[in-house]
């Protein structure tokens, strides 16, 4: 299996803020606490040990045996959940929604980006220990987002009607989703082991949260990686006083504003992820997670008769914290609070998003952590790159979008010169000539040569474009076969792992893909990974 990799700006599918970001320039520095390198967490760690109490060690300890109590669970992945409990143990997280069946493959790429920071960690740091972390987005409320993959080229979609947070949606209606499934992924004894997958993960299990852990517990239990749920009462007592800060001094929605501004004051291009709100937090109850706002002295839910005075409000925030569900500005928060971490590993939205987020930690007193910008890769199998071969195209040709990918080739392979680029600089200078002249006797006479310019440039182009269509109608055969092996790469005009489902993969390497990949995906590696395998 061979490994090429592609600098990130060169793919033409990620942000300046995050091209800037992990080229380290200076305009964004201020945005971040450390730039994750391996000689860096050194100074992350001092800094999380001193605050981070024993006593949240100890929650969190006895929170996931609950949560597991019904999984049966790695000895690597208990040992993990017994070593958190150690002042020496800190955790590498990344989190993802509910995804149907995983969803897109980037959420292999997320967690397997976490499981080797934190054996890289260990190598470096020989004498603290690492713990991979799966937060789970189970108080998510978007259930169009996650119920569906796409697999063949086809959406495969679970059609329920839902509301509240996802990860207490009952599973019923599945059955026929797998019957789908099953009609399309064929007999072979990778495809049966899919199928065995699928149902012990959602035919087996009441919720959307419990057939979620089983399904991120087979795929990568023996990695030790440890699955937290953030929709936890014990956890979330420890949050009461964020919550507090947030509902009734705003801090974050004040601090986050002033970062958006800075941001936008840095570059024009770069975008803002998220924007915060007043109130950060929903509040959550069976079928309901809809927004708190404050409206004329009270705080009302959202679409719903509940409200609360102030006071009211305050001690249901203390008594009830587990009504109390944080937003994408306030999440990130509640999970450094619970967690000993050192490094949130995310995709390039949600590192933009985090990046917003530094002088709120700090306006809270909670150590802001490392960010590292998720693997991405192009996996292309044996038969792929024999096509590519015989057609003599690189891969980085495919990141092009189809029409300039189309004419570049069109042009290399043609045994005619159909680039009429200096012609164009040629013709141009001749103006500059005509300009001259035109000054010299009458400048009225400027606009009608400027007028000339641009009507013979513009001829010149159009038969450049004649021309290209002309090779492209001759060379058809050749083009058809550039476009599907593409298509292939880049499903939907898109990078294979925002749409591609794992189980396309593993019906070409069945049990030796997660290995291979943990194998192949270096964390640290700045650069987008070509996979050959």
């Amino acid at each position: 299996m061979d490994i090429d990799c592609l600098p990130f700006k060169e793919t033409g599918y990620f942000s300046k803020l995050i091209i800037d970001y992990i080229e380290e320039k200076e305009q964004i520095s201020n945005f971040y606490n450390r730039f994750p390198s391996l000689d860096n967490f050194q100074a992350q760690i001092i800094e999380k040990e001193a605050n981070f109490p024993k006593q949240n060690r100890l929650i969190l300890n006895e929170a996931l045996l609950n949560q597991y109590k019904n999984t049966q669970v790695s000895d690597l992945t208990r040992d993990n959940i017994e070593l958190l409990k150690n002042d020496k143990t800190f955790t590498v997280v990344t989190g993802h929604q509910l995804n149907l069946f995983t969803g897109p493959l980037y959420f292999l790429y997320k967690i397997i980006s976490t499981i080797n920071l934190t054996t890289e960690l260990k190598q470096k740091y020989p004498e603290n220990n690492f713990v991979p972390v799966y937060w789970m987005a189970s108080e998510d409320h978007d259930f169009d987002e996650i119920n569906y993959f796409n697999f063949g080229g086809k959406k495969i979609q679970w059609n329920k009607k839902v509301s509240g947070a996802v990860g207490k949606i009952a599973l019923d209606g599945l059955d026929e989703v797998f019957a789908i499934y099953e009609s399309q992924i064929g007999g072979s004894k990778n495809a049966e082991a899919l199928k065995e997958l699928f149902k012990n993960a959602y035919l087996n299990h009441d919720n959307l949260t419990d057939a979620t852990r089983y399904l991120a517990n087979a795929l990568f239990g023996e990695y030790g990686l440890v699955i937290v749920d953030g929709d936890s009462p014990e956890l979330k007592k420890q949050l009461v006083t964020y919550v507090k800060k947030d509902v009734f001094e705003n801090t974050a929605f004040k601090k986050v504003s002033e970062t958006i501004e800075i941001i936008k004051e840095a570059s024009s291009s770069y975008n803002v992820q998220v924007n915060p709100r007043e109130i950060n937090y929903f509040y959550l109850a069976d079928g309901v997670r809809e927004r708190i706002i404050e409206k004329d002295g009270k705080y009302v839910v959202n679409d719903t008769n509940i409200e609360f005075s102030e006071e009211e409000l305050k001690k249901d925030i203390e008594n009830n914290p587990e009504n109390y569900s944080p937003n994408v500005i306030a999440r990130p928060l509640y999970q450094e609070v619970i967690l000993p971490n050192l490094c949130y590993i995310g995709g390039g939205g949600e590192i933009a998003y985090w990046l917003e987020l530094k002088s709120a930690f700090k306006a809270m007193d909670v150590t802001f952590p490392m960010l590292l910008v998720r693997n991405s890769a192009l996996v292309i199998t044996e038969k792929q790159e024999e096509k590519l071969d015989k057609m003599n195209l690189s891969v980085k040709d495919l990141f092009l979008n189809q029409h300039s990918f189309i004419n570049k080739k069109i042009r290399e392979i043609s045994n005619i010169e159909i680039d009429f680029s200096k012609q164009k600089q040629l013709l141009s200078k001749h103006f500059l000539d005509l300009y001259t002249i035109a000054k010299q006797t009458d400048g009225s006479f400027l606009g009608a040569v400027k007028a000339q310019e641009v009507k013979q440039l513009k001829g010149l182009e159009n038969l450049e474009k004649r021309l290209l269509k002309a090779q492209r109608i001759k060379l058809k055969d050749h083009v058809v076969r550039m476009v599907d092996i593409q298509n292939e790469l880049f499903p939907n005009k898109s990078l294979q792992e925002r749409n591609q489902n794992f189980s396309e993969l593993y019906l070409e390497y069945g049990s030796d893909l997660i290995p291979n990949l943990i194998q192949k995906l270096k964390p640290l590696v700045k650069d987008f990974l070509i996979i050959k395998m």
